[in-house]
């Protein structure tokens, strides 16, 4: 093989940096134009808002701060759950007062001045909590509210900040492993037998259920110096691999920095290392109420820790006077209330911090999502491995937050799943670059650091897991022969199950098929784009901008379900997905009607598995465009996510004429899938 050609690091981070300003640039355009010219309910159809809320609940969370909790107003919610949405731990938004339908532009303006920024920091069915900025603290909130996702901006401060401090770093201060990284040394060689090197010998597995090709990972993962990877493919068990790599470096007395791009990637990760009572600690805010992972998260353990006891005190007077702002009668009582409430925040932060640090100091393994590893709890920490996993879906730029200060690390996911979403890639914003700064021409965000390290040092820095536990033989064959190099097989407990081996299900011909194709042929199944759809508002057709959507095919989607249904299939081990929104959209009736099912996009399902999966494709046309459809690592994802029954809705016709790799799975599905051709007068009017 060809040496590496090394990369400039200097010219690297400026690179980063002017793509960065120009990705925050078209997040906070698109955001702002979201924000001002479309209406609430709009905004919440595409997952971006919440309305009808009111406050449930007011407490003092990490930081001294004001933690609201907002559930559905009662007024208006049958069921006491929140809708549909799409907001996430750790997003931004903007919490205010829900502007009446017929209110202008001004006075929404106005409603949104009142209103506060915060983060999400959990969401349940049932409410969200939201951690309130420090100088909003003081805002108080009544009558009916709604929340909407802002830009992340904090997160971009933390990756130009890391850029920044690469590119101020001359060769002389390089670490062996920044130089391997970017190329300009080579990764230490590696034995052919890892079984004989110190750090493997007469290793004792935790879990003896590991299989080879984990083993190998985890013994090559310990043994290299400065990087490797670890390729998951679909239901490998990467996270049971990363766990049993975790217990064992402990055992060799490391200190490990565990990260993820999302909240839920690193909870994952502490739900699991949980049970093997280890002094772990989940820094950032607790993503779910699971009590694994509460009782690890600094939320928790600044109040049970004996470190914690001397803050809960002041905590609890905090609370107290929270509460007692509700029962106040003149705004001069509730000014003496909010200055003491400010003095109590600055003692608390003062002790809270040294409690922090007594807690890092004891933990062996700490986790925190890629952005969150660079708050101040882990200025001054040093640890001997960082692992990042899920980093196939991360910015590079976010990798380098931890991995600034690193001496070995070890990255885990699958460069063949979608990579993280960039909206400048498609936007008129252009990355803009100082003069006489060196730049790389060529180089996007869309390149991740796995991407990088796979393409600079080939597969010598790489173990793959081949054996999957979550689908059928059948359903796996296609993406392992045409991405994995037909290097993946089936377990044995997987390989032949299917939907009418689970109990209470009836054998049909619905249920005792892996792989259903219902080919649709064109003609009476067109698709519809958003701009045509003239009976929609123009707000809602600018949110979901150009998406397709295709009705004959959702009604053939809800026709498979009752199917499903009607021969004993739970509604919950079913799900729907589509590569467009607009879809997703049109089949929004169908959680009424099958309570308990799920509805999403694609790329909203990475990482995600059920028992049935319906993937309606969407695209029919006579000049045989397929858009975003021709992405083949988005076609993978969607292909992947069944772990008995995989059926794909859609017109082989204007499908096949997208790419060689989709001329491929239409002529495979056509000689291995129980083909179906629908009649349309099935469907009813």
């Amino acid at each position: 093989m060809a040496p590496a050609k090394p990369v400039d690091i200097q010219a690297f981070a400026n690179t980063q940096l002017a793509l960065l300003d120009a990705e925050l640039q078209s997040e906070l355009q698109e955001n702002s134009g979201l924000i001002n010219n479309t209406s609430p309910t709009a905004l919440q159809r595409a997952g971006l808002a919440i309305t009808n809320l009111v406050v449930s609940a007011q407490r003092t969370g990490l930081g001294g701060k004001t933690v609201l909790e907002l559930g559905p107003d009662s007024a208006t919610s049958t069921t006491g759950e929140l809708p549909e949405h799409g907001i996430r731990t750790g997003d931004i938004v903007l919490i205010s007062e829900l502007p009446a339908g017929s209110a202008k532009k001004r006075e929404i303006k106005e409603l949104e001045k009142k209103g506060a920024r915060g983060v999400i920091t959990k969401t349940k069915r049932e409410a969200v909590a939201i951690a309130i900025d420090e100088d909003k603290e003081d805002v108080s909130f009544s009558g009916r509210l709604w929340i909407v996702k802002l830009a992340d901006d904090v997160t971009y401060r933390r990756m130009n900040q890391t850029m920044k401090e690469l590119e101020k770093q001359t060769e002389s201060e390089y670490s062996m492993f920044t130089r391997v990284v970017f190329g300009l040394s080579s990764p230490s060689s590696i034995p052919s037998d890892l079984t004989s090197e110190p750090e493997c010998a007469n290793i004792k597995w935790i879990d003896p259920t590991l299989n080879d090709s984990q083993k190998d990972a985890i013994r090559f993962a310990l043994v290299s110096k400065e990087i490797s990877l670890i390729h998951g493919p679909p239901g490998t068990g990467k996270t049971h691999t990363l766990i049993e790599l975790i217990l064992q470096m402990i055992k060799r007395n490391l200190r490990i920095l565990v990260c993820g791009p999302s909240n839920i990637s690193v909870d994952n990760i502490v739900e699991r290392l949980s049970p093997h009572k280890l002094p772990i600690l989940r820094l950032g805010h607790p993503a779910r109420l699971l009590p694994s992972v509460l009782n690890h998260s600094l939320d928790i353990l600044t109040t049970t820790s004996e470190a914690g006891l001397i803050v809960k005190d002041v905590r609890a007077e905090m609370d107290a006077k929270q509460a007692s702002i509700k029962k106040t009668r003149t705004g001069r009582e509730r000014k003496a209330i909010y200055a003491d409430l400010k003095g109590l925040r600055k003692e608390y932060r003062i002790r809270e911090r040294q409690c922090v640090s007594d807690l890092i100091r004891g933990s062996k393994v700490v986790l925190a999502t890629l952005h969150g590893a660079g708050g101040f709890q882990l200025k001054n920490e040093s640890f001997d491995v960082i692992i990042i996993d899920e980093a196939s879906q991360a910015l590079e730029a976010q990798c380098w937050v931890p991995l600034l200060a690193a001496k070995k690390a070890i990255c885990a996911g699958d460069h063949l799943q979608l990579p993280p979403t960039v909206k400048s890639s498609n936007s008129k914003t252009k990355a803009v670059v100082k003069e006489g700064d060196k730049i790389i021409k060529g180089m996007n965000l869309e390149t991740t650091l796995f991407d990088r390290l796979l393409s600079l040092h080939g597969s010598s820095i790489k173990r793959m897991l081949t054996t999957q536990y979550r689908m059928h033989d059948k359903i796996m064959r296609f993406p392992s022969d045409e991405l994995y190099d037909s290097k993946l097989v089936a377990a044995d407990g997987v390989k032949g199950r299917l939907l009418n081996d689970l109990p209470g299900v009836e054998d049909t011909e619905d249920t005792n098929e892996p792989v259903v194709f219902i080919d649709t042929q064109g003609g009476d199944y067109p698709e519809k784009s958003e701009e045509e759809d003239t009976g929609r508002k123009s707000s809602v057709k600018s949110l979901l901008g150009d998406s397709k959507s295709n009705e004959n095919e959702a009604a053939l989607a809800k026709q498979h379900v009752q199917k499903l249904v009607d021969a004993g299939v739970k509604p919950e081990d079913i799900a729907v997905v589509t590569p467009y929104n607009a879809q997703v959209a049109l089949l929004a009736p169908l959680k009424e009607q099958f309570p308990g099912i799920e509805l999403g996009s694609v790329d909203g399902f990475q990482g995600r598995e059920k028992e049935a999966i319906i993937v309606t494709l969407v695209r029919s046309n006579s000049e045989g465009e397929v858009g975003f459809l021709g992405e083949k690592r988005r076609l993978n994802v969607a292909m992947t996510r069944p772990k008995r029954s995989l059926i794909v809705i859609g017109d082989s016709d204007t499908v096949q004429k997208g790419s060689k790799f989709l001329k491929n799975w239409m002529e495979w599905l056509e000689e291995n899938a129980d083909l179906r051709y629908p009649d349309l007068a099935s469907l009813g009017s």
